[in-house]
């Protein structure tokens, strides 16, 4: 095994990785954004406001995502375990 192939096994993993956690964080991100924008206007400054609906969205994000997330994550194994005897040569 060489170096440049763990490199390239890497990059595959690590794009796999924000792709798969991609939509959860930008979710996180959104809901967040819009919470703070609404204390910032009501002054209201109560730390649990934050948590609750950025919870409730990463779930119902994940709840709907989880297909393509399965598919995109068995896809990955496949072609790695696939292509196990093309590494060890």
């Amino acid at each position: 095994m060489t170096g440049e192939l763990v490199r390239d096994i890497s990059v595959e993993v690590f794009k796999t990785v924000l792709l798969v956690s991609g939509p959860m964080l930008l979710v996180s991100l959104l809901v967040g954004v819009v919470i703070s924008f609404f204390q910032a206007i009501t002054q209201i400054q109560e730390f649990t406001i934050t948590f609750v609906p950025k919870i409730i969205a990463v779930f119902l994000c994940i709840f709907l995502a989880l297909p393509w997330i399965e598919t995109t994550i068995v896809d990955f194994t496949r072609r790695l375990i696939l292509n196990i005897p093309s590494y060890i040569r």
